[in-house]
């Protein structure tokens, strides 16, 4: 019984030690994202929970940055890396960089480009081909399947921008009295698009809704079209995330339609799939989070989420 108790003991030993040992290395895309930084907080908490430690680089936008990061993880040697990219197409490189140092990779919010992804290589989030659809849906069904209707997108090289943009385009190609009249980058920031819906209203673009690939751009939207004395509520306005900020617009009704996006549960799934596969453990190649579409009627239920 003694020599049980005694291997017992150090088994547990071993394990709360290989625990502790486990280092996850993260690069965020950007900090002063709002929806990035609830995937980081989220991040955080689990992390702290599972009694691991976890390392933060912000990246800044910038690919160079990024892949720096990685190589610094590397040489590190972390238990496992989380990648939130700040371009698709750049996820080859880093994949090729973690794989080539043996180590477990685990994107979060933003999907790689590579349709297979190698052993090791894991992806935590949401499927785009539905949330740019379920937006689409609801702005047809507020303008009654008629009107002119301008898109805010996303940064060009992102996978969900064009995926949440090409959602909103088959949805009004269903509609013969529906037009997509302007189309244009404002890289998923709420500054860059006050400066594109100023530039559309100079412009004298005619518009019924405006949709945005993320609640930053569609909250852009609203505030330029109030500093330039025009009511936001006279148009259809749509985002997705269904940040804080996003409900609190629409709750005085700026904003009409937002998809959840939940930034909570990416964060954490993206933690708990590092530890699984730094510890050797099996996990799905891909783990999706379901998005929900968020109206007036429900948003409520969104607020403490």
């Amino acid at each position: 019984m003694k020599r049980l108790i005694m291997v017992f003991t150090a088994s547990v030993i071993m394990m709360s030690s290989a625990m502790a040992e486990t280092t996850i290395g993260v690069s965020m895309a950007y900090f002063d994202d709002l929806f990035l930084t609830n995937v980081r907080e989220a991040m955080m908490e689990r992390a702290k929970e599972l009694g691991v430690k976890i390392q933060f680089e912000d990246a800044q936008g910038d690919i160079v940055k990024q892949l720096n990061h990685i190589q610094n993880f590397t040489a590190q040697k972390v238990s496992a890396i989380i990648i939130n990219p700040v371009d698709t197409a750049s996820t080859p490189n880093l994949t090729k960089f973690a794989t080539a140092a043996g180590i477990p990779l685990v994107y979060v919010n933003r999907k790689p480009q590579e349709e297979t992804l190698p052993k090791g290589v894991h992806y935590v989030g949401s499927d785009e081909n539905v949330s740019g659809k379920l937006e689409g849906e609801a702005v047809a069904r507020l303008l009654n399947g008629k009107g002119k209707v301008v898109v805010m997108m996303g940064e060009l090289g992102d996978a969900a921008t064009r995926l949440r943009t090409e959602g909103v385009e088959k949805v009004v190609a269903q509609y013969p009295d529906m037009k997509i009249v302007e189309k244009q980058a404002a890289k998923f920031q709420r500054i860059d698009a006050i400066n594109l819906m100023n530039n559309w209203l100079v412009s004298g673009v005619e518009m019924d809704a405006v949709v945005a690939n993320n609640d930053e751009m569609a909250i852009g939207a609203i505030m330029a079209l109030q500093q330039a004395g025009k009511d936001p509520k006279k148009l259809v306005i749509a985002g997705i995330d269904a940040t804080q900020d996003a409900l609190i617009e629409m709750q005085k009704g700026n904003l009409d339609i937002t998809v959840f996006q939940d930034a909570r549960g990416q964060g954490k799934g993206a933690v708990e799939t590092a530890v699984k596969v730094a510890k050797g453990e099996k996990a799905d190649a891909f783990v999706w989070i379901p998005f929900e579409l968020v109206t007036k009627d429900n948003y409520k239920e969104f607020l403490k989420k």
